[in-house]
Formats: C-alpha cells, structure tokens, sequence
C-alpha cells in the first residue's frame, strides 16, 4: 500500500542540452509501493527525467528529493548508495562478462553477503532463463534474455526505487509478456518504480498512475486506470494538436 508521503519528489525541473530544453519545469511524485508511468512520443523528456534522478543528467533548475534528501548534486554512485537503481534503455551491460558477474556488479555497493546471495536466487525465480545462463556471456543472450538480466542487475542493488527505460524494447512479444509479469510480481512485492515505456497499453497496466510528457512538460497525469480511455493521452503521445 502507497504511503502519503512522497518517496521521489520532483519541484519544476529543468534540463538542457546546450540550446534544446529537454525538461521544461516538470513537477511529479512517486509515493513508496506506488509504480508510476511516464508516458508520451519519442523527445518528449521521459528518458531524460530518469537519467536526472539517477545523476547522469544535471539539472538547470528545479530540485529533486529522495527520502527527504536533495539530490540534485549527488553523483550517480552516490544516488546508488541512496536507494535508486536505473536500468537504462538499450540494457548497457557488460557483454564480456557473464550473467553470474553483471549479477555481482549490480550488488557491488552491498557489505550484506547473505542478502547478496538471496537476492540472486530471487532473481532466479523471477527470471528462471539466468539460471540457465548463468555462465554465459551477457552478450551472447538473446534480446529478451538481457532485458531480463539488466533488470536483475538494478535489483541486486537492493534498490528502495526501480528507474525502468524502456523494458521492451527491442524484445519478442512472447517475453515483453514474461518481462512484464515479472514487474507485476515485484508491485505485489512492494517495489517503487518509476516506468517509462512506449507500449502505452502495458505501461497503463502495470502503472497505479500516470503522467504524460510531451515536448518536456506535463501535459496530463492521473490514475493509470482511468488514463487508458481519456483521448488526450492519445493526443499527447501521437503529438496531435490540444
């Protein structure tokens, strides 16, 4: 159950590169055991908003807050530490190293060894294909295969919040689907997350609410439930005129 008070909170942030404003003042929250979709057409600022909640991107202006900490400045290692695992679009794992040692680098932060390895069997029974492959190059695994691991990586940290970009892209429809359960299971868990995903559909499934980005500002937000038949969503994500 979502608590009342916010566990990420996002103050009116702004980010640029260089001349192109990615984030115009966006304001939105994330409450612990709530999974929040952000929603919207490529180049609206979804992928952005996670990558400056995880430091790799600075703000201009604006403040965000975890846990009742600022953390506009922190560097990425650091917002690790806090509690704040990303896993990035287009997965970035170490395709020279096997599942067994990306595994070890998503807990690399952790001195709980016994938590440690009862995090990576939980990892097994969410996602039964690493077991298997356990001793195989990441980056000979299918497209799927990896998703999967990449979101087991960001899970050994051990994380209070889950950044998720994009977790089927790029994947066959038969494991979107496995992928997804997998998320469900962790939401009837406890986990926060906060979910940017261009299938709109899964996204609002998964989602307990929504905001919808379009050119780097809020242009709608609400129950995720309730955001699957408002035509505006519809209009943002496809950049049709309000």
């Amino acid at each position: 159950m979502a608590t009342a008070d916010p566990l990420l909170r996002i103050d009116n942030l702004e980010v640029s590169f260089g001349a192109v404003r990615a984030l115009k003042g966006i304001s939105l929250d994330v409450r612990e055991g709530e999974v929040i979709a952000l929603v919207g057409a490529n180049g609206a600022g979804k992928s952005t908003t996670l990558r400056s909640i995880s430091g790799l991107a600075r703000a201009k202006s604006g403040t965000i807050t975890f846990a009742g900490t600022v953390i506009n400045k922190r560097t990425a290692p650091q917002i690790v530490r806090l509690g704040i695992a990303h896993s990035p679009e287009g997965r970035r794992l170490f395709g020279g190293l096997s599942v067994a040692e990306n595994l070890r680098l998503g807990a690399c932060t952790r001195t709980d060894p016994d938590g440690v390895a009862r995090d990576t069997e939980r990892m097994f029974v969410l996602f039964p294909i690493l077991r298997e492959r356990w001793r195989q190059l990441a980056g000979t695994l299918s497209g799927g295969e990896q998703q999967q691991l990449a979101l087991a990586r960001a899970l050994m940290a051990a994380p209070k919040l889950l950044l998720l970009d994009e977790p089927s892209l790029g994947v066959a429809p038969l494991l979107v689907r496995h992928i997804f359960d997998a998320l469900a299971e962790l939401k009837r868990q406890g986990m926060t997350m906060l979910l940017v995903e261009q299938n709109i559909a899964l996204a609002l499934e998964l989602a307990d609410r929504a905001y919808v980005l379009r050119t780097g500002k809020v242009a709608l937000s609400g129950i995720a439930s309730e955001l699957r038949s408002d035509d505006r969503v519809a209009q943002a994500y496809l950049g049709a005129a309000e």
